[in-house]
């Protein structure tokens, strides 16, 4: 038991449709089926994927979260040495008969999507690549972690790329980069007593903060040129610059004040997670036979 719950934990479950609902929502709104390598897929960056992500981080992230006040539950595991080695096998072990599968009904654009974004899980956290100590870079893979399953899965269902298609996933991408860069102001102090480099370190935890609130809004404004009833999601990004805009002075000594925003967050993605799936319907039910270019 205590097994699976520190597994369980350092996979981040909170977190799972983050990553599980953007490939079959693309998947499932480009072919309008839900056959195999839908559930495959799905399944796939549902758990095994989260626990690849997070248990590398939690791995080699040990050192510095044992400083880190706010490790050790649904945050972010403070994950034990004695699984450490257990957990590295177990995120290629679980990953592999899902890469296989998806890699053999997939095709040479799929495959490239899936490659980056195994490389991107691996390269956040491992020794040797480390990318998110490395500023700016740490926003954009991050960020790579949430929007490339969504790539994939319109690679691998054919879809039709459109200048709305490209808004709307660039939308994600800059909206990606923001949570992130806002998520590393709480742990600027932590971070720099680890010896950790973060965009939040280097930059300070007010200008993070107040990049992000950018790069939110620069994401709502471009979901206004996706294709109908996709503009109505640019209302979406308000409630995280409202979020976040608390901490628009925030100092690097009062940083990890930003742990309540940041709990806030957590919740805010599920209530946008409805409200993107009632417009994913609606857009279905508008263009039935059409491939998604919401």
């Amino acid at each position: 038991m205590h097994t699976l719950r520190a597994l369980f934990v350092s996979s981040r479950p909170l977190s799972w449709v983050n990553t599980a609902f953007p490939f079959a929502a693309a998947y499932l709104t480009t072919t309008r089926e839900i056959d195999l390598a839908a559930v495959v897929g799905t399944l796939y960056f549902l758990v095994p994927y989260n626990l690849a992500m997070y248990g590398i981080n939690d791995v080699f992230d040990y050192a510095s979260d044992l400083r880190n006040p706010r490790k050790g539950g649904v945050e972010g595991a403070l994950l034990d040495p004695r699984w450490h080695r257990l957990v590295l096998w177990l995120s290629g072990i679980l990953a592999l008969p899902f890469v296989v599968y998806l890699v053999i009904v997939g095709n040479p654009e799929s495959w490239a999507a899936l490659a980056v974004s195994l490389f991107a899980v691996v390269a956040y956290s491992a020794a040797g690549l480390r990318f998110k100590e490395r500023p700016v870079l740490d926003s954009l893979t991050s960020s790579t972690h949430f929007v490339s399953p969504a790539v994939y899965g319109l690679l691998l269902a054919g879809a039709t790329w459109t200048p709305a298609l490209f808004a709307l996933l660039v939308a994600f991408f800059l909206w990606g980069a923001a949570s992130h860069a806002f998520g590393a102001v709480q742990d600027v102090v932590a971070d720099r007593e680890g010896g950790i480099d973060s965009i939040a370190t280097v930059i300070g935890a007010r200008r993070a903060v107040r990049l992000s609130v950018v790069l939110y809004l620069l994401a709502g404004i471009l979901l206004l040129a996706t294709d109908w009833p996709g503009p109505i999601a640019a209302v979406f990004a308000l409630p995280y610059v409202v979020n976040a805009l608390p901490w628009w002075r925030v100092t690097d000594e009062t940083a990890p004040t930003a742990n309540r925003g940041w709990r806030r967050f957590l919740w805010l993605n599920f209530a946008t997670g409805f409200g993107v799936t009632m417009l994913l319907i609606a857009y279905a039910l508008l263009e039935p036979s059409a491939p998604c270019a919401c």
